[in-house]
């Protein structure tokens, strides 16, 4: 048993261990547990921030009364560019993490942060072009990415029997950045400060991110830059297959997240103060119960788990369209904020499903022990910023219906439609591909290879 060196490796600066191998107990229990959970502390501050900044323009649309001359579909054009450029950038950031070590990376992404926060201090004004608004919000999307390259490096710190509440924990401690920066936005609104306000909050906290980062923080030397792992994850069929049910969950969360306020502005004539009283609740909870997801995947299985969450979720959607019809305010906010609660389950029952999926597929390889799990360990963490980014798009996809929705009906009831109706197709994909086993006729046509793996499927 080694313990991790945190000495600087040659020609490389910075904290780099040397050795790391979390499914070593006796490394596990003697240093390897203090060493992750620091980084995963400080970790989830950086991306915590990160949401913050993404979804800092759900929260600037409250600020912008009709002297700012922007129509209900122009704002949700701008926050579905700060979405899209948030979901594209987390390919490029999960292999930051490898190129230039996950501490490294953590610095450099956060200071980045000071670019939108920066740029929107200075045009956030009545008189403003629309075009201006809709390039601050795209740079704002780089938020967004921070999630890829934290997911990646804390999912190479813990050992598979741990990931899903690592995971769980770093991605909802990242999410709770939406809530938050909504709930000090309504502090800002209700003490009649202006934008600019809320803005010279999070100048000074992005920078102490980074400085605890660069001080606390450690880079694993055995993550290199594999473009053979990217490639392969690419390739396989389960990164996209994990890539559309992501869609379902996180593009859910942050999808509803961008738009809640905005809805209840639009279609129930709210004001900028009565929507912000009501806008953070559903992506605080939805962000706490993250974690409790990744912990039932841990226990019963993701699969299951994401399952009858898809269940559940059509189940408050189909609520949520008859209180939209009904024009019932507190039908609507209740079932809309017990929406948000399933989409941080599922967020975390997905992401744990990742990891066991690959390592379900080395066990059928008839890999065993630490060759299965770095196997599972090189494709998972490849695949996770794709089904990340992917996975972001659906947050683009229902502020677009949204838009949409208003234009040709004058509410969000169509949108809420086509929701339920894609959350029964990821049901049957989550059923078919994962816990479907094979009859008896049918399992007498598979090899014993594809029999197992399916086996192994049915528990990730």
């Amino acid at each position: 048993m080694t313990a991790p060196s945190s000495a600087p490796a040659p020609g490389r600066g910075g904290r780099w261990i040397e050795h790391w191998d979390p499914e070593d107990e006796a490394f596990w229990n003697a240093t390897g547990e203090k060493v992750a959970r620091r980084n995963l502390f400080f970790s989830v501050l950086s991306e915590h921030i990160g949401f913050s900044i993404w979804t800092l323009w759900s929260v600037m649309v409250l600020f912008m009364g009709p002297e700012y001359g922007l129509t209900p579909a122009d704002k949700f054009f701008i926050v579905s560019m700060a979405t899209a450029v948030g979901a594209v950038v987390r390919v490029p950031y999960t292999f930051a993490v490898a190129l230039f070590g996950g501490r490294n990376w953590t610095i450099v992404s956060a200071s980045l942060l000071l670019i939108p926060t920066i740029a929107a201090f200075i045009v956030m004004e009545p008189g403003t072009s629309f075009g201006t608004f809709l390039v601050c919000a795209m740079l704002a999307g780089i938020g967004g990415g921070n999630f890829a390259s934290s997911m990646t490096n804390i999912n190479a710190f813990f050992p598979l029997r741990k990931k899903g509440w690592a995971l769980g924990l770093n991605a909802g401690g990242g999410n709770i950045g939406v809530p938050v920066v909504q709930l000090i936005g309504l502090a800002v609104i209700g003490a009649s400060g202006g934008p600019r306000v809320l803005l010279g909050i999070y100048i000074p906290l992005i920078v102490i991110a980074a400085v605890l980062a660069a001080l606390y923080m450690d880079n694993i030397t055995s993550v290199k830059n594999d473009t053979g792992a990217a490639k392969d994850a690419a390739k396989d069929a389960h990164t996209w297959i994990m890539s559309f049910l992501y869609i379902g969950t996180f593009g859910s969360f942050i999808g509803y997240s961008f738009a809640f306020g905005l809805v209840l502005q639009t279609q129930f004539g709210r004001t900028p103060l009565e929507s912000a009283y009501v806008t953070f609740i559903g992506p605080l909870l939805g962000s706490l119960i993250r974690p409790v997801g990744g912990w039932l995947a841990d226990r019963y299985g993701g699969a299951k788990i994401t399952l009858w969450n898809f269940v559940a979720m059509a189940a408050a959607t189909g609520v949520i369209v008859m209180a939209s019809m009904e024009k019932s305010l507190p039908l609507f906010t209740t079932a809309f904020i017990f929406l948000f609660v399933l989409t941080g389950l599922g967020n975390g029952s997905t992401f744990k499903m990742i990891p066991g999926i690959f390592h379900a597929k080395a066990l059928a390889k008839g890999l065993d022990g630490e060759e299965a799990a770095a196997y599972g360990r090189r494709l998972s963490g490849a695949s996770m910023g794709l089904i990340g980014a992917v996975g972001a798009l659906g947050g683009l996809g229902i502020n677009l219906a949204f838009r949409q929705s208003f234009l040709s009906v004058g509410s969000g009831t169509g949108a809420f439609v086509a929701f339920l109706a894609f959350y029964g197709v990821c049901f049957v994909v989550t059923w078919a591909v994962y816990l479907r086993r094979p009859a008896g006729a049918r399992a007498t046509e598979t090899t014993a290879s594809e029999a197992k793996t399916q086996l192994s499927y049915a528990e990730v």
